[in-house]
């Protein structure tokens, strides 16, 4: 008499989220070299400013970590496109699985990998401003302390925007896998109204138009449910084209 044990779709993403995080290592050891060098790109400071007396003079430079940030986002936006690559969609046949498991394990460990990214970029930004006090010999001042709130508020903030990332990256993945057109489509319409907007003198770009909802949303709550409507809408939008995608045999 033979037995079938039936396994969960909770237990199998599960596995194969175990799974990933122990084959995907490469992509933190690239999050820590890039954070390396978005703090060395840091160094210059973000601009600045001088003056002088008949007594003494000086020069103020302004420091943050917007430039680890930048760097960061990339990787997560490039991690994303990665995981859906069809060497590492083979990978989810090791585990009995299908095209749900498949993609709700790579959700949860692109938002582990976002909360990892934050917490090191708290990790990084604090490294930067060490950096300064020690090796440029300056005095670090602060605009504004911060408090408990606001230093929670943005550390949330920067696990969103690095999860809204790899949403962003995980869908334009997915249009690749499903017609390498568009490589070149969607580069070509990016940078083709940049192009544009530099020959015609404008400040305001389609790119910049769209951080801009984002970026200067002054309510936290609604900056939260924007950025996971966004994520969610567009994690939905390529787990829907994925499944016009040719199946293994």
């Amino acid at each position: 008499m033979m037995s079938l044990t039936k396994v969960s779709l909770g237990e199998i993403v599960k596995k194969q989220v175990h799974f990933k995080l122990k084959s995907y290592r490469g992509m933190f050891t690239s999050l820590m070299v890039l954070q390396i060098i978005g703090i060395l790109f840091s160094f210059g400071g973000e601009g600045g400013g001088g003056g002088s007396t008949e007594n003494f003079s000086y020069d103020m430079k302004y420091y943050s970590g917007n430039i680890i940030l930048a760097f960061m986002l990339i990787w997560a936006f490039i991690s994303a496109i990665v995981v859906t690559t069809q060497a590492y969609r083979f990978d989810d046949y090791t585990f009995v699985a299908n095209r749900l498991s498949s993609h709700l394990s790579n959700i949860l460990f692109l938002s582990l990998a976002s909360v990892i990214g934050g917490t090191t970029f708290l990790l990084a930004n604090q490294s930067l401003k060490l950096s300064v006090l020690f090796l440029q010999d300056r005095e670090f001042i602060e605009r504004q302390p911060l408090t408990l709130l606001q230093m929670g508020e943005g550390f949330v903030a920067t696990i969103l925007y690095l999860f809204l990332f790899t949403a962003l990256g995980y869908f334009f993945g997915m249009l690749v896998q499903r017609n390498k057109i568009f490589i070149i489509i969607i580069p070509a319409l990016l940078f083709g109204s940049l192009f544009i907007n530099v020959f015609l003198a404008s400040e305001s770009t389609f790119v910049i138009d769209v951080g801009q909802i984002f970026v200067r949303e002054t309510s936290f709550l609604m900056f939260v449910l924007k950025v996971l409507f966004s994520s969610i809408l567009a994690y939905g939008i390529a787990i829907w084209i994925s499944n016009s995608l040719e199946v293994r045999k």
